[in-house]
């Protein structure tokens, strides 16, 4: 174990595992030192496995909280930055505003006498294109049935 907080929550584990095995070897009759022995070893390795899957869920909660914080810190610089931007659009709006109204009283309004007059609307030609007249052929004659000797049965 690297850090000294895993360290110590590694002994105090190991302790607390062999304290509770003990216990229970010591209800059900007098325990080797051979047993004491593997308990203890077992124990350890057991206590090095549990910190260490404690200590991952500790960054992995670690990790998430200081995405959220950078996300929140990215997102008011983004903010900042975007008011910032509306403030010198705003500005920039107004001396427009400001420059077009200027410009307006500036310039001497033409006297009616001196405009040109406006053009007469001229008729607009048409863009299609017109077809002459064509004359209409004559129609054949087809027999009226009455006077179909073909048609007619006796």
């Amino acid at each position: 174990m690297a850090t000294p907080k895993n360290k110590s929550q590694h002994q105090s584990l190991a302790t607390d595992l062999i304290s509770s095995i003990e216990a229970k070897l010591g209800e059900a009759g007098t325990a080797t030192k051979k047993m004491k022995k593997s308990i203890e070893k077992s124990a350890e390795k057991l206590a090095k496995k549990l910190t260490k899957l404690m200590s991952k869920t500790e960054k992995k909660t670690d990790k998430s909280a200081k995405a959220v914080a950078k996300k929140a810190k990215k997102e008011s610089n983004k903010a900042a930055k975007n008011a910032k931007k509306a403030a010198k659009n705003a500005k920039r709006a107004i001396s427009k505003k400001v420059e077009s109204a200027e410009k307006s009283e500036q310039t001497p309004a033409t006297p009616a006498a001196q405009r040109t007059p406006a053009r007469p609307a001229t008729k607009p030609t048409s863009s299609s294109r017109t077809r002459p007249a064509q004359p209409k052929k004559p129609a054949t004659a087809e027999p009226t049935p009455a006077t179909d000797d073909t048609t007619q049965t006796a």
